[in-house]
């Protein structure tokens, strides 16, 4: 099955203008492998007869093969709603249905089960698709129409239901909002039945997707089915910076991917003496500092001297806090410090490149020397015809370049050889 939205028609997640998260193509957003799925059943047992849907977004629902309908991963199948159909693709069978369902507490034998009720024929598709179509251009009146109401809410997303019966429309708010008024704008302009469901901003992220810092796509738009409470401890605990810039994901809450290593750093501080014990020595008391979890170092300053760090192991840092409890000082903490600060300072790397330059790729420069020397052969041979003009050409270039000095008046008046210029001055 291709991709309704798609630029190219080929169902490939590269030409899909939804960044594959239509959920009519055949991108693999929040999938899961089918690893029983070359495996035989013991005899005697009958499959599993529940499936695994997928709407648009990465919704999912489950739902009971009343039919037996020989179904496939990626079928384009009509499920049961509360009023009319849906239009869904089937992404998981088998026993792997019954181990996700164990997973989300949902009963098997239950009176209130979906069925499935046929495989999509192509009239079923074609309003499937053109109900798809309509949802940008709703999404930017509805946003419109909530402005021009004054509501403090955000529609995220709109989806249509398959038969393009109902349009459910996706908004968060901080506060509670009245949407009666706008409920019934919706109603009027858009002629359908209206239903309004409010998701939080991690749903929201979840459902709209995008590219994180680490330039990833966001994992709960990939992998992630389930949220966990982040608290700015788990940052504490990493030794991280307590900057809601960087710690904050696409949602304004913090990054969900700050659990994923707590519990490595929660089994390594298990080692380390608390870090608001103080260690007491014939100098002074130390305070801590700074501590490197990877390396098992801790940095300690006395009181009055903040400048000076004195680092020491976790092992040193316990025996001292040991003695003290035994009513025991050291004498300082330089006696452990020294021999940590004597570290190995060679290099432990190698300069596989090569020596090479920074603008070797740079264009050559060319040879300014060449230039020269054939400018001076060329002036060479112009200035040859005539050894006047050259005389001439250098003594006016001895006059531009160094100009004679005035003679001094006195001298001119002393000097018995100076004739006059006329007959005035001559008389006096």
């Amino acid at each position: 099955m291709a991709c309704a939205s798609c630029s190219t028609k080929d169902g490939s997640p590269k030409g899909c203008k939804n960044n594959g998260t239509c959920g009519t193509d055949s991108c693999n957003k929040l999938t899961v492998f089918d690893w029983l799925a070359n495996m035989s059943l013991p005899n005697g047992e009958k499959p599993f007869n529940w499936v695994e849907v997928r709407y648009k977004n990465g919704r999912k629902e489950y739902y009971h093969n009343t039919e037996n309908l020989t179904l496939s991963i990626g079928d384009i199948v009509a499920t049961q709603a509360k009023s009319g159909h849906d239009i869904g693709m089937v992404t998981l069978t088998g026993e792997l249905v019954r181990v996700q369902m164990k997973r989300k507490n949902i009963r098997e034998n239950t009176e209130e089960a979906l069925k499935i009720y046929r495989k999509a024929s192509q009239k079923d598709i074609d309003i499937w698709s053109t109900a798809r179509d309509k949802e940008e251009p709703m999404k930017v009146r509805a946003r419109q129409f909530a402005i021009d109401l004054k509501l403090h809410m955000k529609i995220s997303d709109i989806e249509f239901q398959g038969d393009a019966s109902k349009a459910t429309f996706y908004y968060t708010a901080e506060e509670r909002v009245d949407f009666r008024e706008l409920i019934k704008v919706f109603a009027r302009e858009f002629r359908t039945r209206i239903e309004m469901k409010q998701v939080g901003f991690r749903q929201e992220a979840a459902r709209l997707g995008g590219i994180g810092s680490c330039g990833r796509e966001l994992c709960c738009s990939t992998w992630l089915t389930d949220f966990r409470s982040v608290s700015t401890s788990a940052a504490r605990y990493q030794q991280l910076s307590l900057n809601p810039q960087k710690l904050a994901g696409q949602c304004g809450k913090l990054k969900c991917c700050l659990n994923y290593e707590l519990d490595t750093y929660l089994d390594a501080l298990k080692s380390f003496p608390k870090t608001d014990t103080k260690l007491y020595t014939k100098k002074g008391t130390a305070v801590c500092q700074k501590t490197d979890i990877f390396k098992g170092h801790m940095w300690y300053a006395y009181e009055g001297e903040w400048m000076n760090w004195h680092k020491i192991t976790t092992e040193q840092a316990s025996e001292i806090i040991e003695l003290n409890k035994q009513n025991k000082k050291i004498a300082s903490l330089e006696e452990y410090a020294l021999d940590v600060l004597e570290e190995d300072t060679k290099t432990e790397f190698e300069n596989v490149v090569g020596q090479d330059s920074l603008t070797r790729f740079d264009s050559p420069k060319r040879n300014n020397k060449r230039k020269n020397n054939r400018r001076k052969g060329n002036q060479g041979n112009r200035s040859t015809p005539s050894n006047k003009n050259t005389a001439n050409k250098s003594d006016a270039s001895n006059k531009n370049a160094t100009p004679k000095k005035k003679p001094n008046q006195n001298n001119r008046r002393n000097n018995p050889k100076r004739k006059p210029q006329n007959s005035k001055n001559a008389e006096k």
